[in-house]
């Protein structure tokens, strides 16, 4: 299977470089797998293809403000960190900007009120950096007043005091993801309350999405490429909710790519998901077959892409891709801050 079979043009002026004034206003496309038909809506319909006992599965990770911009002690050159994972206490493995100037034993100033510094002890894989962070008081709290945001290359501008909150989902809860698990940024608090209302269960997972979501798919064949394992965990509580709805024949409703991932990491053969935590570096491409979602909700991704990979395998690639036509001719907003859709 090869990776330029799932390209698609997209124009650039579809790439959505700022949320929508509203989150639940965004639209939606809708696809009916069995017979093929789309719907374009608004996000805020998302509760009539709801049903009560149905169970919707959301990621509350929560996108670290881990961009730093400082200079190097040695030589005043400015240095950019992307941090990406804790190894371990204070040693982080961090992407470094300019890599090749940066080497073991040098000294980078990010903050001196509060006071954060990083130290690179060693090289880390795929070019990263292991550097180990000094700080007065809670890390997590430094971080907050000094890092950045970090959003994707293909949004073209720094990020701003209003991406602190719009590109965070309103249930994150639990810091470590470089990137925002982008289906859930369309719902708000009173949209879940009407879901609520409905009678159907919200269960939440964590999976802390890594670098490899603004990695592109390098190989020619798509089972040549490998994933990056990324950190995830579902509780004793939500699992029991998945299993319970899933046993009472109600409808498993993924809520974007992180939490397929996830549920498909700990799903047994029948559907039903074990309570676990630990790295998945799960690859789902066509041929793929689910045993825990029934549906997705998502946006739409970059050509090329893992992610759209996955969403081939939910339906098929043909069709999927044949729905990005139609949503480039109706000018929906691409990727991160863009538009959704949702797979029956």
């Amino acid at each position: 299977m090869r990776v330029d079979s799932f390209d698609y043009f997209l124009p650039e002026g579809l790439i959505a470089q700022h949320p929508a004034p509203q989150r639940d206003a965004s639209r939606l496309m809708v696809i009916h797998r069995t017979g093929g038909s789309i719907e374009h809506r608004r996000f805020y319909d998302v509760t009539e293809y709801l049903s009560p006992g149905d169970c919707l599965v959301l990621n509350r990770s929560k996108v670290l403000p881990a961009r730093l911009l400082g200079t190097k002690s040695a030589t005043g050159a400015g240095v950019e960190f992307l941090l990406l994972r804790r190894q371990e206490g204070d040693l982080w493995q961090a992407l470094v900007r300019p890599g090749k100037k940066l080497r073991p034993g040098d000294r980078v100033e990010f903050s001196q009120a509060p006071r954060l510094i990083g130290l690179v002890e060693d090289y880390g894989p795929e070019g990263t950096r292991l550097v180990r962070m000094e700080y007065e008081g809670v890390f997590l709290e430094t971080l907050e007043q000094v890092g950045k945001i970090p959003l994707p290359p293909y949004i073209e501008r720094e990020s701003r005091a209003e991406d602190g909150e719009r590109y965070q989902t309103v249930y994150c809860r639990e810091e470590g993801s470089v990137a925002a698990p982008t289906a859930g940024l369309h719902f708000t608090e009173e949209l879940l309350a009407r879901i609520r209302d409905k009678g159907v269960g919200l269960a939440f997972v964590t999976l802390h999405v890594g670098v490899g979501t603004f990695r592109p798919v390098k190989c020619e064949s798509v089972e040549d490429h490998h994933m990056h394992f990324e950190e995830y965990e579902l509780d004793w509580e939500n699992a029991a909710l998945i299993n319970e709805r899933r046993r009472a024949g109600g409808k498993i409703v993924a809520v974007g790519t992180t939490s397929v991932r996830t549920l498909e990491s700990v799903a047994e053969e029948d559907g039903t998901v074990r309570a676990c935590r630990g790295a998945t570096d799960i690859f789902i491409y066509p041929g793929y077959r689910f045993k825990a979602v029934d549906r997705l909700i998502t946006n739409f991704h970059l050509p090329r892409s893992t992610l759209l990979m996955l969403v081939s395998a939910f339906y098929n690639r043909e069709a999927v891709l044949s729905a990005y036509r139609e949503a480039v001719e109706e000018e929906y907003r691409f990727f991160s801050y863009g538009d959704a859709m949702l797979l029956l």
